[in-house]
């Protein structure tokens, strides 16, 4: 029963977060597109796999280019009369496989969708 510098202890190792943030686990939508100034960017789909106020680790169809910006629109499970609740946020792929995409967010707001339009909110 030794603990050293790896955490061990009783032969298991233990695994130490880094994270600055707490992650929370979610199963939502996300709408997202690469913004870049020279075109008009296409919006994709994927999943939340988890988050936090300065990430998000999402799944989609495919790897995304390390270092760009992104736009993310993500309807919350909330509501707020008769209207929908969304959460827009920007920020940059700071890691991406096949399967997974890691983003921190530079940028957040929570507001209310009516009629079409997303008007942000102070919420966030």
């Amino acid at each position: 029963m030794v603990e050293g510098r790896e955490g061990i202890h009783m032969g298991m190792r233990k695994q130490i977060e880094r994270r600055a943030r707490r992650r929370f686990e979610l199963a939502l939508t996300v709408q997202f597109r690469l913004t870049r100034k020279e075109s008009t960017a296409r919006w994709g789909a994927g999943t939340v796999h988890d988050m936090s106020s300065s990430g998000v680790n999402l799944q989609c169809h495919g790897p995304l280019p390390v270092g760009c910006h992104l736009e993310l629109t993500i309807p919350w499970p909330a509501a707020r009369g008769p209207y929908p609740v969304r959460l827009r946020a920007t920020g940059f792929v700071v890691r991406s496989s096949a399967t997974r995409t890691a983003i921190q967010i530079t940028w957040h707001r929570l507001g209310i969708e009516q009629k079409g339009v997303i008007p942000i909110s102070a919420i966030a």
